[in-house]
């Protein structure tokens, strides 16, 4: 995963966003789709992938909002 994703995450009955390489950015959330907004904007800001853990951790989602090699055409 490149240094500067963007991920939602849940942590003691909190949802939080961190940005991969640097931690946590200090903005929690009761409501998971309030975190999932404000970690979406975040990555779309900053021209990254945003990712969204589950409760246990998995990777129950990812969109790209930056350079994704992936779509790159053939």
């Amino acid at each position: 995963m490149p240094k500067g994703d963007v991920e939602t995450f849940y942590e003691d009955n909190m949802w939080g966003i961190q940005i991969q390489g640097d931690g946590p950015t200090g903005d929690f959330f009761e409501k998971k789709e309030k975190a999932v907004a404000a970690g979406r904007a975040l990555a779309k800001e900053r021209g990254v992938e945003h990712i969204v853990k589950n409760q246990d951790g998995t990777i129950g989602d990812r969109s790209s909002y930056g350079n994704d090699p992936r779509n790159v055409p053939g």
